[in-house]
C-alpha cells in the first residue's frame, strides 16, 4: 500500500472516519449480524469533525482513511454543544430499545446519557482527544505525528492541558500515551484518564 499522508480532516472524511472508529471500537467484528456501522462514530468521532475540524486530522493512504486524531479545546463546552446540536436528532433516530445488538444498545445508551469528564481531570486538562489507527498504519510513526500535531494546535490556542480516556486493559495504548509524556490523572473502574 502507498505511503500514508497526514492532512486536516474535512466533512468528506466522515464515512472513512466512521469506518475506522467501528473497526477499532469493535476489532474483529463485522456488520453481517445487522450492526449499525454509524453508531460508534456518532458518539466518538463525528461530533469532533463537525464541531471543530481545525483540531482534527486524518491519515489517508490508497485504501482510504486509515486513522485519525480528533480533539476539542474544552470538553465541557463541547459537551454543551453536543447537547444542543448533536444529540437531539440522534436521540430521535435511535430511541432507547430501538436496536437489538447488545453492543449497539450500549452505544445508544451513550447517545441518551453521554459520559462526563470528571472535574478533577478537566480542571487542569480541559482539552480532549481521541485517536484511532488501523493496523496497517501502526508502527509507522503516524500516531506520534498526529498527537504532536494536535498538541501543537491546542498550544497555539492557549489550552493548558489535554486528557483522553482509555480502557484500563488497553496496555499497548497506555504504554504509547505514557511514552509520549501523558501521565495518569484518574483511574476509574472502567476508564483510565
Amino acid at each position: 500500500m502507498g505511503q500514508p499522508i497526514i492532512r486536516a480532516a474535512c466533512l468528506a472524511d466522515l464515512p472513512g472516519v466512521y469506518r475506522v472508529c467501528f473497526s477499532e471500537g469493535f476489532p474483529g467484528e463485522d456488520l453481517d449480524d445487522g450492526r449499525s456501522p454509524d453508531l460508534l462514530g456518532h458518539v466518538y468521532a463525528g461530533p469532533y469533525v463537525v464541531a471543530d475540524p481545525d483540531l482534527c486530522a486524518v491519515v489517508v493512504d490508497p485504501g482510504g482513511v486509515a486513522g485519525y486524531v480528533l480533539g476539542t479545546p474544552d470538553a465541557v463546552a463541547f459537551a454543551a454543544w453536543e447537547e444542543r446540536a448533536w444529540w437531539p436528532p440522534l436521540r430521535q433516530q435511535y430511541p432507547i430499545g430501538s436496536v437489538t445488538h447488545h453492543s449497539d444498545a450500549e452505544v445508544v445508551a451513550l447517545i441518551h446519557a453521554p459520559g462526563v469528564v470528571p472535574p478533577e481531570v478537566y480542571a487542569g486538562h480541559p482539552a480532549q482527544l481521541h485517536i484511532d489507527l488501523l493496523e496497517r498504519t501502526r508502527g509507522t510513526g503516524v500516531g506520534r505525528v498526529l498527537i504532536e500535531g494536535l498538541l501543537g494546535r491546542l498550544r497555539a490556542r492557549g489550552v493548558p492541558g489535554v486528557h483522553l480516556p482509555v480502557a484500563p486493559g488497553n496496555t499497548h495504548a497506555i504504554g504509547f500515551y505514557r511514552h509520549l509524556g501523558f501521565v495518569d490523572a484518574l483511574a476509574a473502574p472502567d476508564t483510565l484518564w
